[in-house]
């Protein structure tokens, strides 16, 4: 395993008053003359870049879960105000875009541009076979970033130089309108070909390292994605493709398939003494001794939880997660969602602690909090230091199933379906019969849906996936969930509000850039 470090360490801060609105990092110092004469030093530069990667890791949930329809808005079950309002109740505006400067995207890929040209066109005491090793990740990594924005905002800038730290100095020339929306996904896919040229026979599998199965799983969201959904532009939108990158999707995934197993247990993923398992495909490593992440937003707030909340049977709870007074409990999953999982199934144990306000049935009020993350415990402390899954095995088998669903072959789809429920629920679990198109995509999202909670797929998802007239879930109530258990679900978008597929971008980023306009529909 390659050791994750902090080597982007800052030498000077470049002052950009107003100039560009990529909000770019300050120049690091591995730019300097010095730098770039050895292997190993592009080793410490690449590993900075996944240690960025690391700093990134909240980004998938904000993007690609809080708008998609699981989360509670308002309190929390303890009262305190839940976080992302404006994305959990889709209230996007171009004065609320709930993320500004496109979510920091660009000072990363900065430094990926920096290590891409340095790499590429310099180092001459690399052999084809070295320089190809360590493009392979680059132009891995710079895909994964572009395709976040792709997904959030649909065309944006595209970058493909290191100016900044390439000298650049005339404001104009860092100035850059955006891309359309079939230009910005075209680059991602020849990106996505580059990393595979360059990766060549080498496949390796770290799960702390940008990789060739990352590339792959990679590389299977965007055809999947290219295929299914159409991207709204003022210049050249991109409509869903279809069948053909449905197939390049699919080839892309089995070159996964048999190198990675599931987990016997659900729980055993997340497990802090099974880090990096089986299952894994990529993974951002978290550990106390270099930093801790921001699980605690998930869990009950001890000082006020302990021995006033209750479980189903109305026995008074103290701390049974045993947070040592950690916890903030900032986002929290509705109760129909929680209770959508049936109780055989083992990921609702594995994934949610439920409680209630009052041992009165009649009056009391559901909470939960999400386990995942939790870390571990040592001594007087816990340490919220589990690993953030990027990538695992069982969405290559949702994702091939999602694949054969959308060309027809709903059999096949079923079995993948099954080999999924089958680690839910053991010996005896509820077999999804081969159906059609539409009844076999509801089953897929909602196996997706209960495997995985707090991993950032859920908003993708639904916009991704489709109802019987290839429809966006994100329009369909029969995808929704109900504010209140047992309530009516309504769909997450109304056929009225197309413009929020996408996000807004936040008014200075445009008026720092005289280029730049706003997203279609804002």
């Amino acid at each position: 395993m390659k050791k994750i470090l902090s080597i982007l360490t800052v030498s000077g801060a470049l002052v950009l008053s107003g100039c560009n609105a990529l909000d770019l990092a300050p120049i690091d110092y591995a730019a300097a003359g010095n730098y770039w004469t050895s292997e190993a030093q592009i080793d410490l530069f690449f590993n900075g870049m996944m240690s960025q990667l690391r700093g990134d890791y909240a980004s998938p949930f904000i993007l690609g879960e809080t708008r998609g329809g699981t989360l509670k808005n308002g309190s929390s079950i303890e009262g305190v105000s839940l976080s992302y309002p404006i994305m959990v109740t889709n209230r996007l505006d171009k004065d609320n875009t709930g993320v500004s400067n496109w979510n920091g995207y660009y000072s990363r890929i900065l430094q990926v541009n920096h290590y891409i040209e340095q790499v590429r066109d310099h180092c001459e005491f690399l052999s084809d076979e070295a320089r190809n090793a360590f493009l392979a990740p680059g132009y891995g990594l710079r895909a994964y970033y572009y395709f976040m924005l792709y997904k959030t905002f649909g065309g944006v800038p595209l970058e493909k130089e290191a100016k900044i730290i390439n000298g650049e100095g005339n404001i104009e020339n860092l100035y850059l309108a955006r891309s359309s929306a079939e230009e910005t996904l075209s680059f991602i896919k020849e990106d996505l070909g580059e990393s595979e040229r360059c990766y060549g026979s080498f496949k390796d599998n770290d799960p702390y390292y940008w990789n060739y199965y990352a590339t792959e799983m990679l590389k299977a969201h965007v055809y999947m994605w290219s295929a299914k959904v159409t991207t709204n532009d003022k210049t050249t939108a991109h409509n869903a493709v279809g069948a053909a990158d449905v197939n390049t999707a699919k080839a892309a995934l089995q070159n996964v398939m048999g190198k990675y197993e599931l987990e016997d247990n659900f729980a055993d993923i997340f497990d802090y003494s099974n880090k990096a398992g089986k299952e894994v495909i990529l993974a951002l490593p978290f550990d106390r001794s270099e930093t801790t992440n921001a699980a605690g937003q998930f869990y009950y707030q001890a000082s006020i939880w302990v021995n006033s909340f209750y479980d189903e049977d109305g026995n008074l709870l103290g701390d049974p997660l045993d947070l040592k007074g950690g916890g903030m409990h900032r986002d929290e999953y509705k109760e129909s969602f929680v209770k959508s999982f049936d109780a055989a199934d083992d990921r609702r144990a594995a994934t949610f602690h439920e409680c209630y306000s009052s041992a009165d049935p009649a009056t009391r009020v559901f909470g939960s909090s999400m386990l995942k993350y939790m870390g571990h415990v040592e001594g007087s402390n816990r340490y919220l230091d589990s690993d953030i899954i990027l990538y695992r095995y069982a969405d290559a088998l949702l994702l091939m199933a999602e694949a054969e669903n959308f060309l027809g072959n709903y059999d096949i789809a079923a079995g993948y379906i099954n080999q999924i429920r089958e680690r839910a629920y053991g010996v005896g679990y509820p077999e999804f019969a081969t159906s059609d198109f539409a009844t076999t995509e509801l089953a897929i999202l909602h196996e997706r849906d209960k495997e995985f909670v707090a991993e950032g797929c859920r908003w993708f998802d639904v916009v991704r996936m489709h109802d019987a007239s290839h429809k966006s879930l994100v329009f369909s109530a029969a995808a929704a969930y109900p504010e209140t258990l047992g309530g009516t679900a309504s769909p997450i978008l109304s056929s009225s509000e197309t413009q929020k597929l996408l996000w807004p971008v936040n008014a200075s980023v445009l008026a720092n850039d005289p280029l730049l306009e706003q997203t279609v529909g804002y």
